[in-house]
């Protein structure tokens, strides 16, 4: 493990030069891992793990993820199983499904927790709102998370170009005295770029804030308000989108990402620069009290529970499709499909 200053902060954290993929075969060369879930991270981290040499295997049941797992060549009967022979067969348990898949499985997958297994997440929700999802682990096994700071697709495609994704750790509950070194050994394991330590309450309410918030929530909320604001004024949907979207992610996004914010701005006008700093703090202000409601929505478990309710009914993929639909027939998304044809790249 490595201390490292974070803006002042001193965190530690964990590389595969302090905890080497040769120390994690050697603290996970006992165990079968069973991915319950081949949807958002179960195909990233099973194929990755399966590359760096752990032993693997995937519980799914038969459908059109079923076929995306034989076309990823896992084999029926060795390395795939429906997800209670998995269950059975393994003795790291990786719930990989949607939060609504694990609350409706976790009966049927918690007779296959004995002791001396372990249950692995990648999100606390389950865990952390237990009172509402009915999912309590049993005492003597060792309940961890890795949590991948995005998506499983990301973490794969990362991993084929030789990089890894930054991932948070937490240990549940550690009946072995080894949950700790065993958590860490899986994070190497999946690939990621460093670890950080948290727990499952921290994570769960920093990952429904951050998605709700930057991540998702409020920057679709951000392009739709200067998009239509532009638009409203004469703007041309070119116009518009190029100045709310392309530029930023085009353009601006690498720059912050490789350097930070002053970088960025360094490397824009000094109009732009000037403009800026002074608007900044007022969206900052304006923005901040949004934030604060969203955070007490997320810890007060609200936010869960709307999920809960939302995603356990048996339409919610259809509800969901078609929201996603009227998000993608916007004028503003229809417009970026125009400009993302006429990128060089694809010229």
């Amino acid at each position: 493990m490595a201390e490292m200053n974070f803006g002042g902060v001193i965190e530690t954290v964990v590389t595969s030069k302090e905890f080497s993929l040769e120390k994690a075969h050697e603290v996970l060369k006992n165990e079968t891992i069973a991915v319950i879930g081949y949807g958002i991270q179960g195909p990233g981290q099973a194929c990755n793990l399966r590359d760096n040499g752990f032993n693997v295997i995937v519980g799914q049941r038969e459908g059109k993820t079923y076929e995306k797992c034989l076309k990823d060549g896992w084999v029926p009967g060795k390395t795939l199983f429906p997800i209670e022979e998995a269950c059975k067969k393994g003795t790291i348990i990786c719930m990989l499904l949607s939060d609504a898949g694990q609350i409706a499985v976790w009966p049927k997958i918690k007779p296959y927790l004995t002791a001396g297994k372990t249950l692995y997440y990648s999100h606390g929700f389950a865990i952390n709102w237990q009172d509402r999802t009915g999912v309590v682990p049993p005492s003597d096994i060792d309940v961890i998370m890795v949590a991948p700071k995005g998506s499983g697709t990301s973490l794969r495609t990362m991993f084929c170009e030789g990089r890894g994704l930054n991932c948070s750790y937490a240990v549940y509950q550690d009946a072995s005295g080894n949950a700790e070194e065993k958590t860490i050994a899986f994070g190497i394991g999946i690939g990621a770029g460093y670890l950080f330590k948290t727990t499952f309450q921290r994570e769960a309410t920093s990952d429904l804030t951050g998605e709700r918030g930057s991540l998702m929530g409020a920057i679709e909320g951000l392009f739709e308000a200067q998009y239509d604001v532009l638009r409203a004024h004469g703007h041309s949907p070119s116009e518009a989108f190029n100045e709310t979207v392309e530029e930023l992610t085009q353009s601006l996004m690498p720059l912050f990402g490789e350097k930070g914010m002053d970088w960025m701005y360094a490397n824009c006008s000094t109009t732009a620069q000037r403009g800026a700093l002074d608007w900044a703090p007022r969206f900052r202000e304006a923005i901040k009290p949004v934030m604060e409601w969203l955070y007490l929505s997320v810890k007060t478990g609200n936010e869960a529970q709307i999920a809960i309710d939302k995603n356990s009914q048996p339409d919610y993929r259809d509800k969901l499709n078609k929201e996603l639909e009227d998000m993608r027939n916007k004028e503003m998304w229809q417009a970026g499909v125009t400009v993302r044809t006429l990128r060089p790249e694809n010229n």
